[in-house]
């Protein structure tokens, strides 16, 4: 009985924790507000749009899909040359 309660309390607390508002939230602005752009607005430069800009759609999640794709088809390929078979040591003495 008390396994049973301590997993509904464990449980309980896992699925509670994502619903409660956090209490001290603060909105902090990121690198690029509070460094780059200051120094960018002393050097006389205007804030400008990215050439490719990854926040709209799914351009960025199929750039890391490619990305991973290139990286385990190497890994795939030089596999053997990347982790060597363990060679077996062979005892003359025994």
């Amino acid at each position: 009985m008390k396994k049973w309660i301590r997993i509904l309390t464990v449980s309980g607390l896992l699925l509670a924790g994502p619903t409660c508002s956090p209490i001290g939230v603060a909105s902090w602005s990121g690198v690029d507000e509070t460094v780059i752009e200051k120094f960018a607005e002393q050097a006389g430069r205007s804030v400008r749009e990215p050439l490719i800009n990854t926040d709209q759609g799914d351009l960025l999640l199929f750039v890391f899909l490619l990305a991973g794709a290139v990286g385990g088809f190497a890994v795939g390929y030089w596999f053997r040359v990347l982790f060597p078979p363990r060679r077996v040591k062979v005892n003359p003495d025994v």
